[in-house]
């Protein structure tokens, strides 16, 4: 291929993006319903929401749903679910049970305890520091401590080695060898003598 088929064959990939970009070749727009009004408004798949109240935004109560996981599968925690993902069913309901649990007096822990007795251990998002699941906590900072200390081992051993070949090449030079022939070593003189002078 030469340079004029490169650029053709560039000009000509670059004018069918520019043309699939405003409507596609063969392509025809989406026909829209002037009666349904802005098809990005969907009110059936939106839940319908209680009007928010103070306890609603409650620091304590967001705390505590901060530490809880959604049970729909989105590995989000209450709070963050139920004030973003619209479509949800599931953060309303925990929501409803942390603020029935709050209102009866109980403090974040018990809150936390009695979602774990209820929907298990699964629920926390992240899981309780005792047992088995320290490794989870343990085992990465170790594995990356681990990890750095060899790298750094072997760079300092490599960096005393190349030290040290350093040294070793600065202490004896390269011996200078005659000339094999006579007038070469001759002219060499010469030559040396007068660059110098």
């Amino acid at each position: 291929m030469n340079r004029r088929d490169a650029i053709r064959r560039t000009t000509l990939s670059a004018a069918g993006l520019l043309l699939g970009v405003r409507g596609g070749i063969g392509q025809t727009p989406p026909q829209r319903d002037s009666s349904a009004g802005d098809p990005l408004y969907r009110p059936d798949v939106v839940q319908d929401r209680a009007v928010a109240t103070a306890s609603d935004n409650d620091p304590v109560v967001k705390g505590v749903e901060r530490r809880l996981k959604c049970t729909c599968g989105c590995n989000l925690d209450i709070y963050t679910c139920r004030t973003t993902d619209f479509t949800c069913s599931y953060s309303p309901q925990l929501h409803r049970e942390v603020l029935a649990l709050h209102a009866s007096g109980k403090s974040p822990d018990e809150i936390v305890t009695a979602f774990v007795a209820k929907y298990g251990e699964q629920v926390l998002m992240a899981p309780i520091p005792e047992g088995f699941n320290l490794a989870g906590y343990l085992v990465p900072g170790v594995a990356v401590t681990l990890a750095g200390a060899t790298i750094a081992f072997f760079l300092l051993r490599r960096s005393r080695r190349l030290a040290e070949l350093a040294a070793v090449a600065s202490v004896s030079p390269a011996p200078v060898r005659d000339p094999a022939n006579p007038e070469d070593g001759e002219r060499l003189r010469r030559e040396l003598s007068r660059v110098q002078d």
